[in-house]
């Protein structure tokens, strides 16, 4: 599942940064907790180690933390306008979307592999409080049809198999 609203200005690249979240987050983290309530049976809770996915981990239940579905590393695009990183930086990157790392940060590339990686040591079933740019990698690696261009919703509950 994708972590609840964070506070940030629309239109900011954050990765890594470590936000706090959004006035909304009791309301939101209830609505999450409801939909997973409804799917059944209790399940192992891993965490990406920012704020934002710790927080909603923690008001689901007990939880492990697991560094490899941190999101991606933007570099020196971390907390700027999207509009501000240069033109120059952001064609690099779309001419080479999985190796390019204009930013200083990680590439596409590492992401995946780190998420590949931090699957393969997953319980069969589980639920992992991440981020977009981490359910995009699954989303990928599992062979999704959308793959990197699924597009989760703060607080939403995707299931992959």
């Amino acid at each position: 599942m994708r972590h609840t609203t964070p506070d940030v200005e629309k239109g900011i690249c954050y990765g890594r940064a470590d936000l706090a979240l959004a006035a909304s987050f009791e309301v939101e983290a209830q609505a999450v907790a409801a939909r997973l309530s409804g799917m059944g049976r209790d399940l192992p809770i891993l965490s990406s180690p920012l704020t934002r996915c710790r927080r909603l981990a923690a008001h689901l239940g007990p939880h492990e933390v697991h560094a490899a579905f941190t999101e991606m590393d933007f570099g020196r695009w971390e907390g700027v306008s999207w509009d501000a990183i240069p033109r120059a930086e952001l064609d690099a990157w779309a001419g080479d979307f999985m190796g390019a790392r204009p930013h200083g940060g990680e590439s596409v590339a590492q992401l995946r592999d780190r998420v590949a990686a931090g699957l393969e040591s997953l319980p069969q079933d589980c639920v992992i409080v991440t981020h977009a740019g981490v359910i995009k990698a699954v989303a990928a690696i599992l062979g999704h049809p959308e793959g990197w261009e699924i597009r989760p919703a703060f607080g939403e509950v995707l299931v992959f198999q």
